[in-house]
């Protein structure tokens, strides 16, 4: 049998809502000459029953099971039995575009130096509402300078060489909730990369997805990510290759303060909760908020926990608390009073009071 030029691979567990539409998302590709590979981690509901319903119709999918373990583990797992020259990563809860593989594949064949390419993305709420589209840098030398600061790809549309995923030794499983930033990293070392800045994937926004728990474990990985690329830069032993796990005592011991922590996990906390507001998970959304407003931020920036004030202040307008609302505004004017200085007609337009 020919081996596939493409791998599609597909970590799943436990996401019977949305897992069908998007396995057929892939095989309505008008790129035809791949394999889906999908490994199931765990699952306790119809996930597996469901990917053997589909299996029975297409011998392009390949199911394989591992016993339960964190997300970067069982992709690791699904790229070890890819058996193409490129593998595509794909989640669950998403959906492809028709075009998306012939896209990648179509520009990796004409770029044999690029190693990593991903795509733009619509993102869609639970409904499959479209949200707007968003895109990251396209260019090589624009990707290397954004990397430094933070995630450029979305995850779901990355399609990588084999090689190049082998070369740097695959998804780093201490990374747990930010494996694919460290792995794009690492895969930058050594190859050019670059986006498409075509839609190819609709990209969903729920609840479900990485929660606010997580946000922690996340901000971990990110800033040892972060550290990690800094340390091959200057030629350093990366000493975060040979933990187990990411803590903050380990951050500590690499040169990254309390203040730095605190403030990117502020940052990235007030983003996620952003991403709910814009697919209209509002309550949701102002629990998150609220619940970081409750830590004890001893060592983050002023402005941070005043615009999540504003941020709580525009969610309760939202559900007509108004009084709340208010008390919240005033907050984070205590907080920070340049507000005021501010117009506040972007902010009234922001929580609805006035339009236009």
């Amino acid at each position: 049998m020919n081996r596939p030029l493409v791998s599609v691979t597909m970590a799943v567990c436990n996401v019977e809502r949305f897992l069908g539409q998007a396995i057929e998302s892939i095989l309505t590709q008008s790129f035809a000459d791949f394999e889906l590979v999908i490994v199931d981690y765990g699952s306790t509901d119809r996930s597996k029953s469901i990917i053997v319903s589909y299996a029975s119709q297409d011998q392009r999918i390949k199911l394989s099971e591992v016993p339960s373990c964190v997300l970067p583990a069982a992709r690791n797992a699904a790229c070890s039995l890819a058996q193409g020259k490129y593998i595509a990563i794909m989640d669950a809860d998403d959906v492809c575009l028709p075009d998306r593989l012939e896209l990648e594949v179509d520009f990796m064949e004409q770029h044999p130096d690029v190693g990593l390419i991903g795509g733009g993305v619509v993102w869609v709420d639970a409904a499959d509402r479209k949200l707007g589209y968003h895109s990251h840098p396209s260019s090589d030398t624009e990707l290397r300078f954004a990397l430094a600061d933070h995630c450029c790809f979305w995850h779901p549309t990355v399609l990588f060489r084999k090689d190049a995923f082998m070369s740097v030794g695959g998804y780093r499983v201490a990374f747990v909730a930010a494996h694919d930033y460290d792995l794009e990293l690492r895969i930058s070392d050594r190859y050019k990369c670059a986006n498409l800045q075509q839609a190819v994937l609709n990209y969903r926004i729920h609840p479900e997805q990485l929660s606010m728990r997580k946000r922690t474990q996340q901000t971990l990985g990110i800033l040892a990510a972060q550290r990690s690329a800094l340390m091959r830069q200057k030629g350093q032993e990366d000493v975060i290759d040979a933990v187990d796990v990411i803590t903050p005592e380990l951050l500590v011991h690499v040169g990254i303060d309390q203040s730095t922590y605190e403030n990117a996990l502020l940052s990235e906390s007030r983003r996620w909760i952003r991403h709910m507001t814009s697919a209209g998970e509002t309550t949701v959304a102002l629990e998150a908020a609220l619940d970081v407003l409750r830590g004890h931020w001893l060592n983050a920036e002023e402005w941070q926990i005043a615009d999540l004030h504003l941020l709580a202040a525009s969610l309760r307008w939202r559900r007509h608390q108004f009084s709340q609302s208010a008390l919240s505004f005033v907050k984070a004017l205590l907080m920070r009073p340049k507000i005021l200085g501010r117009p506040l007609r972007p902010w009234l337009q922001r929580i609805g009071v006035v339009h236009g």
